[in-house]
């Protein structure tokens, strides 16, 4: 893991934690009415709201454990999928509902679930990054692939959060929360992923 992501996640983290404590204040209110004035009823964003959908993280999170198990026997892949996506879903909704933050109008009267910070925004870039990041580890070599891998998941990411603003079932605030707070669990878990592997090859190599 590269010092500048452990940085860069260390940045989203205050940046998640500023949206915390001001989303209600003046300022972030005229920001978030702007940007649903800008994208509200765009229909090519409101497309990509598919991707964040729970059966479809669901889905292909079931396929990826399946693929690392059937194909690689990488356990330890099979659980930093586990904490990326599953227990990133977890802290998703604790956090929901401890900010207890209400739904754009439009959409509150549809779902009663909390707002801040976006599911879609949060799970959709610990997704579609642990699969950039799984194949990236799968295709070493091969530099020009990786990025195009990695800018594929960040414009899906990117997509899939402001469809959501786009249709009104969330604030920007709650959205770019969402990518900060996910992003910086997504790198604890790269951390970690990536320390159990230095531990297994020192094993290895002594033996």
């Amino acid at each position: 893991m590269k010092k500048a992501s452990s940085i860069l996640a260390i940045l989203t983290f205050c940046l998640f934690f500023i949206m915390l404590i001001n989303f209600e204040k003046p300022s972030f209110v005229t920001f978030d009415k702007e940007m649903s004035d800008v994208l509200f009823g765009n229909d090519f964003m409101i497309a990509f709201h598919y991707l964040g959908e729970t059966k479809a993280i669901i889905g292909i999170a079931l396929i990826l454990l399946l693929v690392l198990w059937f194909r690689h026997r990488n356990y330890r892949g099979m659980l930093f999928v586990l904490l990326t996506i599953g227990m990133g879903r977890v802290i998703n909704q604790l956090i929901k509902n401890w900010v207890d933050r209400p739904r754009p109008e439009i959409a509150s009267a549809i779902d009663p679930s909390f707002s801040f910070p976006s599911g879609h925004a949060m799970i959709g870039l610990l997704y579609l990054f642990t699969i950039a990041y799984l194949l990236s580890e799968a295709l070493m070599s091969k530099r020009t692939a990786i990025i195009i891998i990695w800018i594929t998941a960040i414009i899906l990411t990117l997509l899939t959060g402001l469809s959501r603003i786009a249709e009104s079932h969330h604030y920007a605030t709650d959205v770019i929360a969402g990518w900060c707070i996910g992003f910086s669990w997504f790198i604890i878990c790269v951390i970690w992923y990536e320390q159990r592997k230095r531990k297994l090859n020192r094993l290895t190599d002594n033996t």
